[in-house]
């Protein structure tokens, strides 16, 4: 507690400055009593006091920012300490906008002069706005104050270029520096690292005489975001001691790099982890296709009482969409509500982006309409998702409130309108919609803009016009677009054009076995059965196979995985003896076969039946009738195609158990309810 003596309290004269020496700061109330004090001893303008007092007040962890502003303000002649100490306070508070109009003040109403103090929390404060223009002209007032030789506040503008990305302007400030530290080295390193220059980041690492971890670290960071992951292991091994920083470095380069096995072994070893050290291995598992690994080491990390960041809840999301585990997915919903993670831009669009993934539109559409504050990432994951769910009205209408609430669209939003229009068969909608976003919003149209639009006209028949957009694309066009002409020549038997599309898929991607099993069935389906022939040789011969079908199915919070022809999951003898009565009822009701589709070496027809019913995604369907309850959805997610005898059982299956069976293939989702489909893929 302060001591003040009674005669010093009384008196009118201003005490003596030794009465309040700079101490350090010792209790929550200290500055409350100094500045009761200095107003009732009238010394609240005493520079000394002043000075104490603000320092006091930016170390008291009970006090804001705006009331030590507010205290500021009422000082006649703020001394050049208590300005410094309140532009680092914005800076360290993350306001830094709020630091440099308070500099711009100090500049204009004070008559002095800024200090190697003041200048790098300003330099700082630009340095994390990113702004540049304002950056320039500090770096001009530190050449007209004669800061050029402060190592200082020359090390602070490396840093700030470097954050920039300004590295010439970095590199240019520190050749001309006559004294470095290595805060000076280290910024310059970590501005080549992250312009991409990792050469020149080496070369520089190579010529420090001293390093600490942040040199290591930074270079090991930098060479496995470039893909050199043996290099950065190479100097991850050299480092003569290891922060966490260089730990998760190392494991994000080994995901990146798909080489999963190496980047476990550093995390099993791994004597202490953080948060990002979990968020590296969920990501790298998700983005390598691990989902169901992922998935785990999300319920790991929370069992070991870890907080997920919104990084940890954006991966975990995708790694459910991929999967499509829909329960699962609501059970990281359910925790983010009650563990109050806002759904900004990014968590609500995961949220949205999952529910659609799952096929459980309608979730969608509830967390869509709670957000409060729509953003554009919010619009475009619904309108994408209710695209992909073959509600093309719903999601136009969608697009044009977003239009009338003056948001406006990207590239990516334009992509899921087009697809609504395609799944909806809307020609002249899609045609007046991209050329909306070219010519209203002056957006760039991309290879996938223009495989949306022809998609478009390859449904709804106008294969001729497709075919002449091809050619005159700007760019040059994917296997994607090709396999679009070819798919719409087959359905509408156009086999002069399927020849040509397919000619030029083989010409992008020889192995590619889609274009040999679509020409194959287009020729079956026109009775030119001795190019069929040729085709199924030539796929022979060049040693092409299709791919084997894959289909899940989620039960009790495990996804049963099945195979065309699968006897291996224990159920097995169940799910058969629900074929044999599958077929039955199929039979019961004059389903026929279409056996066009089945390839290579199954030559008879029962056979070729045989193949048909034994597809994967009717296992799953199969397993679905066994184990869930009437009027609980069946919910699949295969890696191909469904083929157009798959197809049409489904739909038949639907309408003869009265169940809704929600199919997400490699192309869309397909949504099957009393013996209909959503999609206009199938005639």
């Amino acid at each position: 507690m302060l001591q003040v003596t009674a005669a010093a309290a009384a008196s009118s004269l201003p005490p003596k400055p030794n009465l309040y020496p700079f101490q350090i700061y010792r209790n929550p109330i200290e500055p409350t009593q100094l500045h009761a004090v200095s107003l009732k001893t009238q010394t609240f303008n005493d520079p000394l006091i002043s000075s104490r007092l603000i320092s006091l007040y930016t170390h008291s962890k009970t006090t804001t920012l705006d009331h030590i502003r507010s205290v500021f303000d009422q000082f006649q002649q703020p001394t050049l300490f208590s300005w410094n100490t309140l532009i680092k306070s914005y800076v360290q508070n993350q306001r830094s906008q709020e630091s440099l109009f308070l500099f711009l003040e100090f500049m204009t109403r004070s008559c002095l002069v800024p200090d190697v103090f003041t200048l790098p929390c300003v330099i700082k404060a630009c340095s994390r706005l990113m702004a540049l223009k304002e950056g320039e002209q500090i770096h001009g007032l530190v050449l007209k104050l004669g800061f050029r030789t402060d190592v200082f506040v020359q090390s602070s503008l490396v840093s700030m270029y470097a954050k920039f990305r300004d590295i010439g302007s970095a590199r240019k400030v520190f050749d001309e520096m006559s004294e470095r530290d290595l805060v000076s080295w280290n910024s310059l390193m970590d501005g080549y690292v992250k312009a991409g220059e990792i050469q020149l980041a080496k070369e520089l690492f190579d010529e420090m005489t001293e390093r600490d971890v942040v040199s290591w670290t930074a270079m090991v960071d930098g060479l496995s975001k470039c893909g050199k992951v043996d290099d950065a292991r190479k100097v991850f091994d050299e480092m003569p001691s290891r922060n966490l920083a260089s730990w998760n470095a190392m494991i994000n380069g080994y995901m990146k790099a798909g080489d999963i096995v190496s980047a476990c072994r550093l995390f099993d070893v791994m004597e202490d982890k953080d948060i990002i050290t979990w968020n590296s291995m969920i990501a790298g598992y998700e983005i390598n296709g691990r989902c169901s690994e992922a998935l785990k080491l999300f319920a790991e990390l929370l069992n070991l009482g870890y907080v997920p960041t919104h990084s940890t809840l954006v991966s975990t999301l995708s790694a459910v969409s991929w999967l499509a585990l829909l329960s699962k997915g609501r059970w990281v919903h359910s925790y983010m509500v009650k563990n109050g993670y806002k759904l900004d831009s990014v968590l609500g669009t995961s949220v949205i982006e999952m529910y659609c993934k799952c096929g459980s539109i309608d979730s969608a559409l509830k967390v869509f309409e709670v957000i409060p504050n729509k953003k554009l990432g919010h619009w475009t994951a619904i309108v994408v998702g209710l695209g992909m769910h073959g509600q093309a009205k719903l999601a136009l209408d969608l697009f044009l409130e977003m239009l009338r609430t003056n948001i406006v669209p990207n590239a990516i939003t334009f992509i899921g309108v087009l697809n609504a229009c395609n799944h909806g068969g809307l020609v002249e909608e899609g045609r007046r919609y991209f050329d909306m976003m070219i010519n209203d919003y002056k957006i760039e149209s991309t290879v996938e803009h223009y495989g949306c639009l022809i998609d478009i006209l390859c449904r709804a028949g106008h294969l001729e016009e497709a075919k002449c957009m091809i050619e005159k694309m700007p760019m040059k066009p994917n296997k994607i677009i090709w396999m679009s002409l070819l798919s719409a020549s087959r359905i509408y038997k156009k086999v002069e054009i399927g020849e040509y599309a397919a000619k030029n898929v083989t010409e992008i991607d020889p192995k590619f076995v889609e274009s040999y099993v679509l020409l194959s069935n287009m020729y079956a389906a026109t009775g030119n059965w001795d190019k069929m022939s040729l085709v199924r040789d030539t796929m022979r011969k060049t040693g092409v196979k299709k791919d084997p079908g894959c289909s899940l199915i989620e039960y009790k919070d495990e996804v049963h995985e099945f195979t065309v022809g699968d006897k291996s999951h224990p159920q097995s003898d169940e799910i058969y003896n629900k074929l044999s009565e599958i077929r039955d009822r199929l039979k019961s009701v004059g389903h026929v076969p279409d056996k066009t589709q089945v390839l290579l070496h199954i030559e008879g027809d029962d056979e070729k039946e045989t193949e048909l019913e034994n597809h994967s995604e009717r296992l799953a369907i199969a397993f679905g009738l066994i184990n869930l309850k009437p009027g609980i959805p069946i919910r699949i997610v295969k890696n191909l195609r469904v083929c157009n005898d798959c197809h049409s059982v489904t739909k038949i299956l639907s309408k003869i158990y009265d169940r809704e069976i929600i199919v997400r293939d490699n192309s869309r989702f397909h949504h099957f309810k009393n013996g209909s489909c959503s999609c206009m893929d199938y005639w």
